[in-house]
């Protein structure tokens, strides 16, 4: 799949920031929301830019991986917990209500039958990905076709008015792909990527450690993108990537989620530089594979609150701040507007 990653826009940018310095407040006080206004503008190509409406997609898929003892948690959760996000029982449900977020559940993978509905859309490419501690996660034709279904979901909800897209993913021990293709992407040892996913114990951290470094030292040196995801990614993940590529391309703002969002963020600037020109790093999660990726990606998270959930939870608890942000260069006054005096 090809795709330009457009650049910002300088113009944009300046006349933000210039904007910014005519407003009611002293300079650079409202500080790291003023970087994000004229980052916002130079992704959107105007001053002032407008985030929303927005969306959230959630990628769903399973791993064969969860056999190997990588996760306390069944497989079959993947799918009802599908099925409770779509029902609006889950915490990206709710915060997705809260925020004014469209969410909708992309069935990529997952393991078992999932019916399409208006806010379920069904693209999957197969039925889970292989058991990576053993081999191949995935055909490399399955890898792009992946790319292309999250490519399709990006088009169409930018084609639907959004203005930002939020990431969001749902798979049942998808922590240990995600730690993988980070430490494949980055160059980072695996161990330093590895966390304890949804909380395991110390022996099955060990455990999972031992696989995600297995499977790493399969690859190549200089392995690509495709041929990485295929050997230990995962479908949301690859569906991600192309999420994320198409979102910028199409000159909306990508707000990025936790470690498996940031894995397909790797994945998506290997394939397209400069994507991440047009991403916003919504929070730090837990996982240390969010940190190096983070590093990796040059990209400064606006919140830090412990927080290890993925579905997109943390992408709309950070998308208030990205609205403060546009809304603040928008609607403030003018010191000339208002009659106010400035500092001299």
């Amino acid at each position: 799949m090809t795709l330009v990653a457009p650049s910002l826009c300088a113009q944009a940018q300046a006349d933000a920031t210039a904007l910014l310095g005519r407003l009611t407040k002293p300079a650079g006080s409202l500080g790291a929301l003023e970087d994000l206004a004229v980052r916002l503008a130079g992704i959107e190509r105007r001053c002032p830019p407008t985030p929303w409406p927005a969306a959230v997609a959630v990628f769903a898929a399973d791993h064969g991986v969860v056999a190997s003892g990588v996760t306390p948690w069944p497989p079959e959760v993947t799918a009802q917990m599908v099925s409770n996000i779509a029902a609006g029982g889950a915490a990206i449900s709710v915060l997705a209500r809260q925020h004014g977020l469209r969410l909708v559940v992309v069935d990529v993978g997952v393991a078992s039958a999932v019916g399409a509905t208006h806010n379920v859309w069904s693209h999957k490419v197969r039925h889970g990905s292989g058991d990576l501690s053993v081999g191949a996660a995935l055909t490399t034709s399955e890898v792009d076709a992946a790319l292309e279904v999250g490519a399709e979901v990006a088009s169409r909800l930018v084609s639907e008015g959004s203005r930002c897209l939020l990431t969001g993913e749902m798979g049942i021990g998808n922590t240990t792909p995600a730690a993988a293709v980070i430490a494949a992407l980055t160059g980072a040892a695996p161990e330093d990527c590895v966390g304890r996913g949804t909380g395991i114990d110390d022996v099955m951290l060990a455990h999972k450690r031992r696989i995600v470094a297995a499977a790493v030292a399969r690859l190549s040196e200089g392995a690509q993108p495709v041929a990485v995801l295929a050997e230990v990614g995962g479908l949301e993940i690859a569906a991600l990537a192309g999420y994320i590529g198409a979102g910028a391309r199409a000159g909306v703002s990508v707000l990025l989620d936790g470690v498996i969002t940031l894995a397909g963020a790797c994945v998506a600037e290997a394939l397209w530089p400069g994507t991440m020109q047009s991403c916003v790093a919504s929070h730090r999660s837990v996982e240390p594979g969010a940190s190096v990726a983070l590093a990796h990606l040059g990209l400064s998270p606006l919140i830090d609150l412990g927080m290890r959930l993925g579905e997109g939870s943390g992408a709309a608890t950070a998308y208030p701040l990205l609205v403060s942000a546009a809304r603040l260069l928008g609607e403030m006054a003018t010191f000339d507007g208002a009659g106010i005096t400035e500092n001299e």
